[in-house]
């Protein structure tokens, strides 16, 4: 695989510090059962790393030195957590567990067809009775586009999570149960604008398929990992760059995720972002060379500086892209390289 931080290195991206932390996103590891084109994690089958019972407890005392400790303004309202498939983690109900016990929002990126697998029987309705928000992966509403962005058959075990979801209450109205769905690109063009695809993704599920859900969050494709190696490949690197930085915004920058949010990775290692996590940039602190969140208890990082780099272009182009979607529905770019 080509990397791309050589070529990203080089950068004229605006300084960003941050501001109050808000949510601590937790990868739990690169183990998943897909091995999607647009994935920035490189996630599939075959990935062994994994978080560890004991970095686990880390995160949990965190979060309880967070929520016990900290002054009200302080504490972390939010954990988010991803992958791989989060779900694969051995400890990833235990996990929920004590994050919600300690009245903590959890979030968890899911790719929907983990809830269809055997060895899962029973996860969904898990995540009901604990109050978990879920915020899934369904790249297009039409079947023949989800499969070849994700593998064969994927798009009819995503209906059927959905369907299943749908049942305990998730995406309907007065029950609690925050579903949202992740629309992401198939090549290079940014985002359409959010509101107006969530309204076709909406008629078209129930339509056609019976399925509700909340929001629709649409992200730009990340010219990292597996999806920045394809542009390589393909020579579009350059291109897809300077698709981004035209559509850059400056009303952006203050909403941008990075300025809220922290990034741990799967052996409890911290960086400003989940992109950032996977371009090894760690987060900058009292000059180590990266930090552990063991050791970031107490601390406050409001206003201290973020690394940025080029591939930061894409949460900042158009209609800006977070790991809530859109920044600004304002404006859309459609431009392709």
């Amino acid at each position: 695989m080509h990397a791309t931080l050589p070529l990203l290195e080089v950068t004229d991206f605006p300084q960003l510090k941050r501001a109050r932390l808000q949510t601590l996103q937790v990868n739990l590891g690169y183990l998943c059962n897909q091995q999607c084109l647009h994935c920035h994690v490189n996630a599939g089958p075959r990935r062994t790393e994994i978080m560890q019972r004991e970095t686990v407890e880390c995160v949990i005392d965190y979060l309880r030195a967070s929520t016990v400790c900290a002054e009200p303004d302080r504490k972390i309202g939010a954990l988010d957590l991803t992958g791989g498939a989060p779900e694969m983690n051995p400890h990833f109900r235990d996990l929920v567990r004590s994050a919600r016990a300690l009245g903590v929002h959890v979030i968890d990126r899911c790719n929907l067809t983990i809830l269809e697998q055997p060895d899962y029987a029973g996860m969904a309705e898990f995540l009901a009775g604990q109050q978990v928000e879920i915020t899934a992966s369904l790249p297009c509403y039409l079947e023949d586009n989800v499969d070849a962005q994700r593998g064969k058959g994927v798009f009819d075990a995503s209906i059927h999570a959905l369907r299943r979801l749908n049942a305990l209450g998730y995406g309907r109205e007065a029950s609690g149960l925050m579903l949202n769905l992740v629309y992401n690109p198939q090549g290079t063009a940014l985002p359409p604008p959010q509101h107006a695809l969530e309204r076709d993704y909406k008629k078209y599920l129930g339509e056609r398929h019976d399925v509700v859900f909340n929001q629709l969050f649409t992200l730009a494709n990340m010219p990292i990992q597996r999806f920045g190696s394809m542009l390589v490949s393909k020579g579009q690197f350059e291109n897809y760059m300077n698709v981004l930085r035209a559509a850059h915004r400056d009303s952006n920058l203050d909403n941008v995720m990075c300025r809220s949010l922290i990034s741990v990775d799967w052996q409890g290692y911290v960086y400003d972002c989940d992109f950032n996590q996977m371009l090894n940039l760690p987060l900058r602190i009292n000059g180590k060379p990266r930090v552990h969140l063991s050791h970031l208890k107490g601390a406050n990082l409001e206003g201290r500086p973020i690394v940025v780099k080029d591939h930061c272009y894409g949460c900042t182009a158009g209609q800006g892209s977070s790991c809530g979607g859109a920044l600004n529905e304002e404006e859309s770019y459609e431009r392709t390289g």
